[in-house]
């Protein structure tokens, strides 16, 4: 079996390639190595998992139509998993162009890419980002989805659409995910907990957003990927009970799924940055500011489908996710 992992460089597409390795699975992985955040946490961890011979890594971006057009022509991937995308909401509000090309015309050359060659399954990224105004909690693959509020998010739910175009016109299995608060060892620098961690450790403000008043689904990295590997064997069928009058958002009369992956238990703001606390053994200096601009005030997963589908739910408890981050935190950065 081969699987082509976009975004190989990034933290769950590291963590998946890792666990798909492990498992004797013959992987390429592409990345475009932007320096969005530190390059050189990427560049490490493409240096564990290049150890491994059934690795394989091509300096590739998504958006270079005739390079993807040839990678699929020269491998032949069993199943595509696409993590690769220009991430984070407050981003897309500084530079829109990124998200254009990565999340949009990236996906796709990548859709083209697995019509064209016979893939079996495709499974990309989305985000709970697509949720955006939805006030219905928890939230459902089968609400519908029609008000973002970042152009992260419209890509995102951008990217469903396509994939479901594809489903239709070529009979090209698809699978959505749309994952929710993710972290854990290797994370993202931008992301909260890593933010919050490198603040107190310096003893500098962490920036406490809409007061404090927030909560979120925070999922632990190993749950995702977890998730994304069983859904990657779960190749999506029409849904024999699908119909045009009452549609279903999470299915379709093709080969076409969404599921949430999202640890069922949105956690509020504070206590999360209390728990950082305890792991550190020091108090946050905190900085109280407003809601930014493209942001939601909390995020809850329902997981239903993906348990009945997949017999799996994310359940790792926040405590240990962030006393596994802190500690390799640490270590790594001695």
């Amino acid at each position: 079996m081969k699987v082509l992992v976009t975004g190989a460089a990034g933290f769950i597409g590291f963590n998946l390639t890792a666990r798909l390795l492990r498992e004797g699975v013959n992987v390429c992985g592409i990345d475009n190595l932007n320096d969005y955040y530190d390059v050189n946490l990427k560049k490490t961890r493409l240096s564990i998992i290049g150890k491994d011979p059934k690795f394989e890594f091509l300096l590739n971006d998504l958006s270079d139509r005739e390079k993807i057009k040839k990678l699929f022509e020269t491998h032949q991937f069993d199943y595509v998993i696409n993590l690769a995308a220009q991430a984070g909401v407050r981003y897309s509000i500084e530079n829109p162009a990124s998200y254009i090309d990565s999340n949009l015309v990236g996906f796709g050359n990548i859709l083209e890419g697995c019509r064209h060659s016979g893939v079996k399954h495709l499974v990309y990224a989305s985000s709970s980002s697509v949720y955006g105004l939805n006030t219905n909690m928890p939230f459902s693959v089968r609400h519908n989805v029609d008000h973002p509020i970042s152009l992260y998010a419209a890509s995102k739910k951008a990217n469903e659409l396509m994939a479901h175009t594809y489903s239709y016109l070529y009979n090209l299995p698809t699978t959505g995910l749309r994952f929710f608060t993710v972290y854990g060892p290797w994370g993202r620098p931008d992301m909260a907990l890593f933010l919050f961690t490198k603040a107190i450790l310096n003893n500098e403000p962490i920036k406490v957003f809409n007061n404090g008043d927030m909560k979120r689904d925070f999922t632990y990295i190993d749950d995702i990927v977890e998730g994304v590997v069983r859904v990657m064997n779960t190749i999506p069928k029409a849904d024999p009970d699908w119909t045009s009058d009452t549609p279903n958002p999470s299915s379709s009369c093709v080969p076409y799924k969404l599921y949430n992956i999202g640890n069922n238990q949105p956690v509020a703001l504070m206590a999360f940055i209390e728990a950082i606390e305890k792991a550190i053994g020091k108090k946050a200096i905190k900085e109280y500011l407003p809601l930014q601009a493209g942001d939601v005030p909390a995020t809850y997963a329902d997981v239903s489908d993906l348990i009945k589908d997949t017999s799996f739910k994310p359940a790792t408890p926040i405590v240990e996710g962030i006393n596994n981050f802190v500690k390799w935190y640490k270590e790594y950065y001695e």
